[in-house]
């Protein structure tokens, strides 16, 4: 898959969406920050045979509050064997300011989900896109050393 598309999705936050600092609720933040990155995981395999596995380096820059409007884009950034990760990029549409970004991980499956190859390669073509998909394997890198040592020291 030469290239990367970019999913904009828009959402207006609501007082629902706040935490008690009165801005967005983290929670509510890694909610869309994953759906985001499921319309771009959809757009290439089918929605019903993908499951979300890891959220890696989300990172919250600034604070968003009730009435802003902000702007998510995803984008598939890497491909393992059975495996895909989407970029997702929240920004204040006016400024383009970064609020937050980060990748996640989602994971084709079998209708008794098992994991199963999806076939894709990603093949950065760009300087950003380099950058992006190094990013990308350093996160899911280091996600499975800590998910390793974790259950190494479980009983």
């Amino acid at each position: 898959m030469p290239g990367f598309t970019e999913y904009p999705t828009l959402r207006l936050v609501k007082s629902e969406d706040l935490n008690h600092h009165q801005t967005l609720f983290a929670g509510r933040g890694a909610e869309w920050l994953v759906e985001s990155g499921f319309i771009a995981a959809a757009s290439v395999l089918p929605p019903e045979s993908i499951v979300c596995a890891s959220i890696h380096g989300m990172r919250f820059r600034l604070p968003v509050e009730s009435g802003q409007t902000i702007r998510l884009c995803s984008r598939i950034v890497l491909a393992g064997r059975t495996s895909l990760t989407a970029y997702t990029r929240v920004t204040l549409p006016a400024s383009d300011s970064l609020v937050v970004d980060g990748f996640v991980t989602f994971v084709r499956v079998d209708p008794e989900t098992k994991p199963v190859p999806h076939g894709i390669s990603v093949i950065p073509s760009t300087e950003e896109e380099m950058e992006v998909h190094e990013r990308a394997v350093a996160a899911v890198d280091q996600s499975r050393s800590e998910s390793r040592v974790s259950s190494r020291r479980q009983p």
